[in-house]
């Protein structure tokens, strides 16, 4: 695996994959998709094409496309995932992570969903605050404490995630900044598709190994498990494995990073909010339900119609393209009174930022117990936490993926 001759060298290679990452996928300064989105939902629940991304109704060449808009509708369509499958993912992810469960059917899916749950076990959770995510916030904040400023995406936001996953992968520490490089080429295909099917292969070579050693040795991790699970006599074969392996490491490390930025900005600018999480801690698992569903850091999922259906008053030909605007869905003002507003205190009501339904968000317990445990570190660690005043004002951008590119913060 070549890489760069210094930490700073990969450091800034991962810095130059994620803004080509943001730009492959649409990032455009600060400008907000919500407007459009609120005028889309007042139309119509469902819309033919994908008006957001400049696809207004369909042309008649291929399948078409529509988009839904509404929470219920978003949320129904997820239900369902017999009508709505998610097939049209194979086309995509299959070349660049293998197989993976994303884009299995019933019962297949049934049965590997619950063999990779034995990874993500709840049971796990505690042994893995106490010994891993609790442990690397407060390393990683030690480095940086004593300097009184930093741009706390690049300081905490996108090193942890990507750490908490490649630690419980067992992958060495010393491969951590190259695969972090490596999750974001994989993950930016729309933009480069050349550079991320290069990284699918590099990947893979090198899990083939990670994953022998496993087998021969196992220890106390993700690949560990999975290698020796079994549902019903069904095991995961080792391509499987590596679909999971190359799946996880952008996925899940790639939104929890915008998530707690999204929320650390949101915090940051509503003062009288930041100040009652930071007095009351209790209040902090509210305010991370209200990030997610203020600011969701995925915002569109995909499905094929599999039949011949009707959904928001709107007929779906069999074959055709179903785009899920979750960040519609977050803002549906028949669910939120001013949905456009972040606010923590609001009536708590379940968001759809982890999906729904078969295929909701694997991830989402440790995602929460990392962003619990980075806030938590950052209001202990870093006294009176404020937007540095000297720096540009903080922004969130992009059209799939959501996040402010920077954050810069000083403190006493």
């Amino acid at each position: 695996m070549a890489e760069p001759a210094t930490v700073e060298e990969l450091e800034q290679s991962i810095r130059d994959a994620q803004d080509r990452f943001n730009e492959g996928m649409g990032a455009d300064g600060d400008a907000s998709p919500y407007p459009m989105l609120k005028k889309l939902r007042a139309q119509s629940p469902v819309h033919a094409g994908w008006p957001e991304m400049g696809m207004v109704g369909n042309s008649g060449d291929g399948p078409p496309t529509f988009t839904a808009y509404t929470f219920d509708t978003v949320k129904a369509i997820f239900t369902d995932n017999i009508t709505f499958s998610t097939r049209c993912y194979e086309d995509v992810v299959r070349p660049l992570q293998g197989p993976t469960i994303l884009e299995m059917q019933e019962p297949e899916h049934a049965v590997y969903r619950k063999l990779h749950e034995f990874a993500f076990a709840r049971s796990s959770m505690k042994r893995w605050d106490a010994e891993l995510v609790g442990p690397l916030v407060e390393r990683t904040i030690a480095k940086f404490k004593d300097a009184k400023r930093a741009d706390l995406v690049d300081a905490v936001f996108m090193p942890i995630p990507v750490r908490v996953i490649a630690a419980l992968l067992g992958l060495p520490d010393a491969d951590v900044l190259q695969f972090h490089r490596l999750a974001i080429d994989l993950l930016g295909f729309r933009g480069d598709m050349e550079a991320a099917l290069r990284a699918s292969a590099e990947m893979k070579e090198y899990f083939v190994g990670i994953l022998a050693d496993k087998r021969k040795a196992p220890k106390d991790d993700m690949v560990s498990i999975l290698a020796g699970a079994e549902v019903n006599g069904v095991k995961m074969s080792d391509e499987q494995i590596y679909g999971f392996m190359r799946n996880l490491l952008p996925a899940g490390a790639e939104t929890t990073s915008r998530s707690t930025a999204s929320l650390a900005l949101a915090l940051l600018t509503h003062p009288d909010q930041l100040d009652a999480v930071r007095d009351d801690r209790s209040l902090l698992h509210q305010a991370i339900e209200e990030g997610i569903r203020w600011e969701t850091p995925l915002l569109n999922f995909m499905r094929e119609v599999t039949c011949n259906t009707e959904i928001g008053g709107v007929q779906l030909p069999k074959g055709a393209t179903m785009m899920l605007s979750l960040g519609s869905a977050n803002h549906d003002e028949t669910r939120w009174e001013e949905p456009e507003k972040f606010d923590i205190f609001r009536e708590r009501k379940p968001h759809i930022g982890f999906a729904h339904g078969a295929h909701v968000c694997l991830g989402m317990h440790l995602a929460r117990l990392e962003t619990t445990k980075i806030f938590n570190a950052l209001f202990d660690e870093l006294p009176d936490l404020r937007l540095d005043p000297d720096a540009p004002p903080p922004y969130i951008t992009g059209t799939m993926f959501r996040s402010p590119p920077r954050l810069d913060v000083v403190w006493d």
